[in-house]
């Protein structure tokens, strides 16, 4: 017999910030082990927002049921979970205090042949620290031989002195996460269709380490400590059956994929990773959302997925979108793309006969939520002939442009208003006739943009700039320069990588 007390509390001290998820990670994992792990609802006490008494209480009673049921030969197993805050000493519970001794004593005094207790909790590694447990990577080597069905098991999070960290893009903290996603088949290495412990702890303390490491908290590092005897492994999960109402979701090796209910909004299920073994998952019959994730690009699309059926994800059933479209939406891991681009200009001629400048034009992108700003240096030449004279005229410019682009199925079309500072050279091709003219002036720019995305990042460009040039320049018949004042038209295309 199976038996489960999962506590889920978003609320902490009063000077703790309130938790999103916590009570939301405690509800997916009792949905699992209800479904996939041989745990009966009768047999499973869900806690969100309990105080103190409540969680004693429950506990007491749990313990008391398993001493009948013991009584009668029938082995048990008891899982206590709990996600929210805590320290080095206790668990937080909205202003009142659970001392991780007394919580120790609940679970590791109770009749149940075998007892796990997994903290999901800031700090939460001092519940192994007490009696000598570690963070190791070796984690699955060293339980796997000595994993049975007595014992005792104690599982967190985090290390004695590390927060435990919450994603807002997988709607839930890093470790819970990952130990569901391992809970409903990728943590099933060895295909056997069964997920011990040893392979969804092994599965989460790996993908957190992973996950964490790049956030500005640090890399947060689970802890064990166990107490047990014997040979083999606890199953926690039986994924290979399909029951009444559930299905499976099988992903095409090299890249990994999130797996989101009904739309790109919906709860977080499961995540597949890019390295994992394990590529098929159990999860309820009904529609899901996928992305999976690439180096330079993500693939999204809703799949239906039947009853007792298996569906295989192929990519040419997803839509590809560019990192850079995520991260003008907002809302994504990725805060900023940018790259280099690089093209070709033509601008209308600034002096009456004189004509077109062509040139080059090399630019730097950065992108943000809902706005793009390049940087851009430009060169083109132009040129008249007149009474037997030649003359070049180079045109070197810095421009800066912010705009904001419109994300359209097929093309992106981008606004924007930018300015710079041109140097004006004039250069007599004919010998003798008159020195080279530098002339300083800026100009003022309306531009409209359309960008075509291809493959690995790199994308088309195209533009158009309405411009405004200011210059001094001599009039006729004056003795000193005044400022001049041209409408010019600027053209451009060319190619950009992102980063």
């Amino acid at each position: 017999v199976r038996y489960a007390v999962l506590i889920g509390n978003n609320a902490g001290a009063a000077d703790e910030a309130t938790l999103r998820y916590a009570e939301s990670d405690a509800t997916r994992v009792s949905e699992v082990l209800r479904t996939l792990g041989d745990f009966h609802d009768e047999d499973m006490v869900v806690l969100l927002g309990r105080d103190r008494e409540t969680i004693q209480r429950v506990l007491i009673a749990v313990n008391a049921r398993i001493r009948a049921a013991t009584a009668d030969a029938d082995q048990a197993v008891l899982f206590v979970y709990y996600s929210g805050h805590a320290d080095a000493d206790a668990l937080h519970l909205g202003g009142e205090r659970l001392e991780l001794s007394r919580l120790r004593q609940l679970v590791g005094g109770s009749p149940a042949d075998f007892r796990m207790l997994l903290l999901d909790s800031c700090r939460s590694g001092a519940l192994t620290r007490v009696k000598g447990g570690q963070p190791t990577a070796a984690f699955p080597v060293a339980l796997e031989e000595r994993l049975t069905g007595e014992g005792l098991v104690y599982l967190t999070s985090s290390s004695a002195n590390e927060d435990a960290q919450e994603s807002d893009s997988l709607r839930g903290s890093f470790f819970t996460h990952y130990f569901v996603s391992g809970l409903v088949g990728a943590a099933d290495v060895d295909g056997d269709g069964e997920v011990t412990l040893v392979e969804a702890y092994g599965y989460a303390y790996e993908h957190t380490i992973r996950a964490s490491s790049r956030t500005l908290q640090g890399t947060q590092h689970p802890t064990f400590e166990f107490d047990v005897r014997g040979q083999g492994g606890i199953v926690l999960t039986r994924v290979r059956d399909v029951a009444r109402g559930r299905a499976r979701l099988r992903f095409p090796t090299g890249r990994s994929y999130l797996v989101l209910a009904d739309d790109a909004d919906g709860a977080v299920v499961s995540e597949v990773g890019v390295a994992d073994r394990a590529r098929t998952i159990n999860v309820k019959a009904g529609r899901y959302f996928i992305r999976g994730r690439a180096r330079d690009h993500l693939l999204e699309g809703t799949l239906e997925v039947r009853d007792q059926a298996t569906r295989f994800v192929a990519d040419d059933q997803l839509k590809r979108v560019e990192y850079a479209r995520l991260v003008r939406k907002g809302g994504g891991a990725r805060r900023v793309a940018h790259g280099p681009q690089l093209g070709y200009q033509l601008r209308t001629p600034l002096w009456p006969g004189t004509r077109l400048c062509h040139g080059l034009r090399v630019g730097y992108p950065v992108e943000v939520q809902h706005v793009s700003v390049t940087t851009s240096l430009g060169f083109c030449r132009a040129g008249f002939d007149a009474d037997d004279v030649s003359v070049t005229a180079d045109e070197y410019d810095l421009t800066a442009t912010v705009s904001h682009v419109f994300d359209l199925p097929v093309v992106s079309i981008g606004l924007g208003l930018g300015g710079g500072l041109s140097l004006l050279r004039q250069t007599f091709v004919t010998d003798g006739v008159a020195p080279p003219r530098n002339t300083l002036g800026g100009h003022g720019d309306v531009i409209l943009e359309l960008l075509w995305d291809l493959p690995r990042g790199f994308y088309i460009v195209t533009s158009v700039a309405a411009q405004v040039y200011v210059f001094p320049q001599q009039r006729a018949n004056e003795d000193q320069a005044g400022m001049t004042a041209v409408f010019t038209g600027r053209p451009f295309v060319g190619v950009g990588k992102r980063f």
